[in-house]
């Protein structure tokens, strides 16, 4: 099994992290947030492993276009609500790899150990 990238195709980070794998020659599958969303339970998972703030991007405009109540998460349940229905929201890429390492942020270096072993 491959790893999968979680993001917006169009991202710039996003399209850093395509051209990492692509130049390591590593196989990997896309999860589009645009085109497929993003179910409670994998961000259930990855909150319950990272906790919610390693998720949530609060510095992109997603995040500044928010009104102050919505951005007043108080708990789990919240930002997986918020994150469902705003998933530009998610930090990018959250990489998932099968043994169920997880990778927030484009971390080359953490890429190349975990992807080369």
């Amino acid at each position: 099994m491959n790893p999968t990238l979680y993001g917006i195709k169009n991202c710039d980070t996003m399209k850093k992290a395509f051209a990492w794998f692509e130049g390591a020659g590593v196989a990997h599958e896309f999860h589009d947030y645009k085109k497929a969303g993003i179910d409670a339970a994998t961000l259930a998972r990855w909150c319950d492993r990272l906790g919610w703030e390693a998720l949530v991007n609060r510095r992109g405009t997603t995040w500044r276009k928010l009104a102050p109540e919505q951005q007043a998460i108080v708990d789990t349940a919240g930002a997986i609500a918020l994150m469902q229905a705003q998933p530009s929201l998610i930090r990018r890429p959250v990489v998932e790899f099968p043994d169920g390492e997880l990778l927030v942020g484009l971390d080359t270096a953490a890429l190349e150990r975990l992807c080369r072993g």
